[in-house]
């Protein structure tokens, strides 16, 4: 547990640094699934290993120890870390549930948003287009997506600019893009070290949009002009809490709709798949030794209390409430 322990807390600093710089230069859609994937198992990690620290240092406590009826000196010559770590990892841990806390409020007032708005559409159609002269087009999800287009909107587009737009509002629909960017707000509310891949997931959803729109309409300069154009055209305007044709860095989307589509490369999915399967891994070995040091402290603290006594195995202390925490028989109570 020494070493594994950090491990998890380590493997999140390669992927925020490299992270987002990779995201922008490879295909959108599995990147969207790997960030997601990354997010999740990084922040269960994360939340892990500090959880298992600050167990450390509780554990020690006396009142602690006389109730999980263990041995603090076994247990702190066995889980040599410093009472320091465990406090500090302690407060963190506190800090970081409190935040996810927070942040699931804020995804929950929006989820309610995104139905009041939905609910408060006319027609029954997926496209609804409002009479509003403010430049605005963004898409609803839910059962059933709804897509917003403001007539302002689209007096600014050509015909296939139109198309394009519209086509990029339901790659979002069809994609649940919503569900991604949930995970990454609440991952990141809980790991803020997942702040970037955060940022770099909203720019990722926003050019997997724009390559199905491209696909779409088979042309990628007309998909190109459409979000430089509706960019231009609601600037200054108050952007939509929801998923929404102007979002993300448009200069960069746009100047990747202008070149080639990006290629494919395992290599780098290879190597974050690596990361997260040592990730888990050290959990696991972690979570593995906490459990057979409290058995160790347990038995330590029985067999001084008791003095020698006959080992059993778990089926038969399951069965005999005569037998210690660690699995011996206390005297007078069956033997």
């Amino acid at each position: 547990m020494l070493i594994s322990v950090y491990v998890p807390l380590v493997v999140t600093v390669p992927l925020a640094v490299f992270g987002p710089g990779l995201a922008r230069r490879l295909p959108p859609r599995p990147v969207a699934w790997a960030l997601a994937c990354a997010a999740l198992v990084t922040a269960i990690g994360w939340a892990g290993a500090l959880a298992l620290l600050a167990f450390s240092g509780v554990a020690q406590m006396p009142q602690v120890a006389a109730e999980g009826r263990w041995s603090v000196a076994v247990l702190r010559a066995e889980d040599p870390v410093y009472r320091v770590v465990a406090a500090v990892s302690a407060l963190v841990l506190a800090g970081c549930l409190v935040s996810l806390v927070v942040a699931a409020v804020r995804q929950a007032r929006h989820l309610v948003w995104v139905r009041r708005e939905r609910a408060d559409l006319p027609g029954e159609t997926e496209l609804v287009v409002v009479d509003d002269d403010v430049p605005l087009a963004f898409a609803l999800p839910g059962a059933p997506g709804r897509v917003v287009v403001s007539r302002g909107m689209l007096h600014c587009l050509r015909d296939d600019e139109r198309e394009a737009l519209l086509a990029h509002e339901r790659a979002h629909l069809r994609g649940r893009h919503h569900l991604f960017q949930s995970v990454w707000r609440l991952t990141a509310a809980l790991n803020p070290l997942l702040r970037p891949l955060a940022v770099a997931g909203g720019y990722v959803l926003e050019r997997w949009a724009d390559e199905e729109a491209a696909e779409r309409v088979g042309d990628r300069r007309v998909v190109a002009n459409a979000v430089g154009r509706a960019a231009l055209a609601s600037a200054g305007a108050s952007r939509p809490p929801a998923l929404a044709v102007t979002g993300g860095a448009v200069p960069q989307r746009v100047r990747a709709l202008l070149a080639p589509p990006p290629a494919r490369r395992s290599l780098p999915f290879v190597v974050g798949g690596l990361l997260l399967t040592v990730c888990c891994t050290s959990l696991a070995n972690a979570a593995s030794d906490s459990d057979h040091m409290v058995d160790s402290a347990q038995w330590a603290r029985c067999s001084t209390r008791f003095g020698t006594a006959k080992v059993v195995s778990p089926a038969e202390r399951q069965h005999r409430p005569g037998f210690c925490c660690s699995g011996h028989l206390r005297p007078g109570r069956g033997d």
